[in-house]
């Protein structure tokens, strides 16, 4: 099976994705987060930095528990050509 090339949107969306994680997960180590959503540490690092744009909807829904994030705060965030700074405030006030 070939996967078609991501889009440039694609793209945006799994940096400000990987953003939205790394910021919510704040002081916790990574290897900390992974273990607890049961996902591997390497699939949290690649999406942290956005090497994985596209992660699957049961990763993402499993590590945005872990760090108590809604996933509809999850989607406010990455949502659009603005993402975390066309809702940013939002976001981190569901995010605390």
């Amino acid at each position: 099976m070939v996967r078609l090339p991501l889009t440039p949107d694609e793209i945006a969306r799994g940096e400000r994705l990987g953003a939205l994680l790394r910021q919510a997960r704040g002081g916790r180590s990574m290897l900390e987060v992974a273990v607890a959503a049961d996902v591997s540490p390497e699939t949290l690092r690649k999406i942290e930095t956005g090497r994985v744009a596209t992660p699957s909807f049961p990763t993402v829904a499993a590590v945005a528990v872990e760090l108590g994030l809604s996933l509809d705060a999850v989607w406010a965030e990455i949502d659009g050509p603005g993402g975390l700074g066309a809702s940013g405030e939002q976001g981190r006030r569901a995010a605390s």
